[in-house]
């Protein structure tokens, strides 16, 4: 069995600029960087994101209902969705879909990063586990 989910990777072109995009947006703090251009950013649950170096201008489509990953979502609690929100938009983001509160109190939020990747605020009332 696994413990649970250590971090995601994410390939940019730019991993210093996504980085500190990452860390403007939602905070954590880097707990490595290898100089060239890897970094890991951890949150308070311990959970990660890597940033790591694109070697190709390729990209991959980024659709709602292409197979793969579509996006990543990050929790925040009651308090903080609202302020997170605001924080995003006034920086702009690519707003995906808005601001929906389900019938019993789930709130998101899906939005895109300067690469374009789909991020996913959610806060539950009700945590799955």
């Amino acid at each position: 069995m696994i413990k649970g989910m250590e971090h995601i990777a994410i390939v940019s072109k730019n991993t210093a600029a996504l980085k500190d995009w990452y860390l403007k947006m939602f905070g954590g703090k880097i707990v490595y960087d290898n100089g060239k251009g890897t970094f890991f950013l951890a949150f308070e649950d311990k959970s990660m994101i890597e940033f790591i170096m694109s070697d190709s201008d390729a990209s991959l489509p980024n659709e709602t209902s292409t197979c793969g990953i579509r996006h990543i979502a990050l929790a925040v609690g009651d308090k903080e969705f609202d302020a997170s929100v605001e924080k995003l938009k006034a920086e702009n983001v690519s707003v995906v879909t808005d601001v929906k509160i389900s019938a019993n109190g789930i709130k998101t939020f899906f939005f895109r990063d300067i690469d374009g990747n789909i991020l996913h605020l959610i806060y539950r009332p009700n945590p799955l586990v």
